[in-house]
């Protein structure tokens, strides 16, 4: 006798590919984290924000962007009206931290890419948003400067465009809000990922 399945009972991607990257130990970064850091945001959302890797903070929590950097982020992106637990999906290039919350390793961001470019996949957002140079190295391949490219939409290999922005990380040691300083550029660059998915 065949049994219906529960009408509540759903296949979701995401969840799976989160089960597979907490199990994940591809290098040497699975031998010194605490746990992994998938994802945090609504993975319907139509911006996906990329960051670095976790900290000691997301480490711990298991959520990216939580620290004084991701409460920064949080707060600038209110001030244009983009809400973090609706209007945004954040992932990193690496779901492990580093010790010492060094710069990813190559051989690191080889061995994590193939999770975030299936998380890009899966949520197919209309805009990434690219926060930092190793954001943009892993997701563009390119090494130019974000001075010299952020608040441009450049095309992304995954048939959407991406925008670097400063990484708010950066933006606390450059704290003057003024809008040709760093800060007061990013909630210009914001605001334009903001008006580009309202269309």
């Amino acid at each position: 006798m065949n049994t219906p399945m529960d009408k509540d009972t759903h296949y979701n991607p995401l969840d799976v590919l989160a089960t597979t990257v907490s199990q994940c130990q591809a290098c040497e970064l699975a031998c010194t984290r605490t746990q992994t850091v998938f994802a945090d945001g609504n993975a319907s959302a139509k911006l996906l924000i990329i960051g670095e890797a976790p900290g000691q903070q997301e480490d711990e929590t298991g959520t990216p962007f939580v620290g004084r950097a991701g409460k920064l982020l949080k707060q600038l992106m209110e001030m244009v009206g983009i809400h973090r637990s609706t209007d945004v999906y954040i992932a990193n290039i690496l779901k492990c931290r580093p010790p010492n919350n060094r710069k990813p390793l190559p051989a690191e961001v080889v061995a994590c890419k193939g999770f975030l470019i299936q998380q890009i996949q899966l949520v197919q957002p209309k805009l990434l948003i690219l926060a930092g140079s190793t954001a943009v190295e892993g997701i563009l391949g390119i090494k130019t400067p974000i001075s010299k490219i952020r608040g441009q939409l450049i095309e992304s290999p995954f048939g959407m465009p991406a925008m670097p922005i400063f990484h708010p990380s950066y933006l606390l040691r450059n704290p003057i809000a003024s809008p040709e300083k760093p800060k007061g550029l990013t909630l210009a660059d914001l605001s334009l990922c903001k008006a580009y998915v309202s269309v």
